[in-house]
């Protein structure tokens, strides 16, 4: 299905775990960049993945730097953070990456996993407020939760988003495809008439 690319941006070595997980699924058809090293130029490719950590509930400020850079492609958002993947949090910077995504291209898809946050932000945090998005009990618990993640079973269910992702392109190309052809012989009975 053609060349990808998977741009990371990485402090922790989470996101780069997951961005290695699905560069092993996709295969020899895919190129690994550090969003530093990343080309401007992503029109080689079929598919570009752009993976990130989360910052004041968006990509981290590399990946914003970047994304506006890729345009006219099909794209794919992967991002780890201290929070469950089914959080608003979570979700909404989904919709900030698109936000800040360059002109012209398609998301395909969107894949999310907790992640263990640095210990210099839990230290910073341990004295904040209850009242305090990022204090109290709730918050001890989540960052409980993302302390062993990504482990073996985010990296299973990275590859498996690759799987999904490469299904999901062949069923378009299948769909395309048949209705070209449906409009191809709508024109010719057209021109018969």
């Amino acid at each position: 299905m053609g060349k990808w690319a998977i741009v990371y941006s990485s402090v922790t070595g989470n996101t780069k775990k997951i961005a290695e997980a699905m560069a092993e699924a996709v295969g020899e058809d895919c190129d690994l960049f550090r969003v530093q090293d990343a080309p401007e130029d992503v029109s080689g490719y079929d598919v570009v993945l752009l993976g990130y950590w989360l910052r004041l509930g968006a990509p981290d400020p590399l990946m914003l730097t970047y994304l506006p850079k890729v345009h006219g492609t099909r794209v794919c958002f992967f991002q780890t953070h201290g929070t469950a993947p089914t959080s608003e949090h979570a979700i909404t910077s989904f919709a900030r990456a698109g936000y800040r995504l360059g002109e012209g291209c398609e998301i395909l898809g969107t894949f999310g996993c907790r992640g263990k946050i640095r210990e210099e932000m839990l230290a910073r945090r341990k004295n904040a407020a209850p009242d305090d998005p990022h204090g109290g009990e709730k918050s001890k618990e989540r960052w409980r939760l993302a302390s062993t993640h990504p482990d073996a079973g985010d990296e299973a269910d990275a590859k498996a988003f690759i799987a999904a992702m490469r299904r999901k392109l062949a069923y378009k190309e299948k769909y395309l495809a048949a209705r070209a052809a449906k409009q191809a012989a709508l024109r010719q009975a057209h021109d018969r008439d």
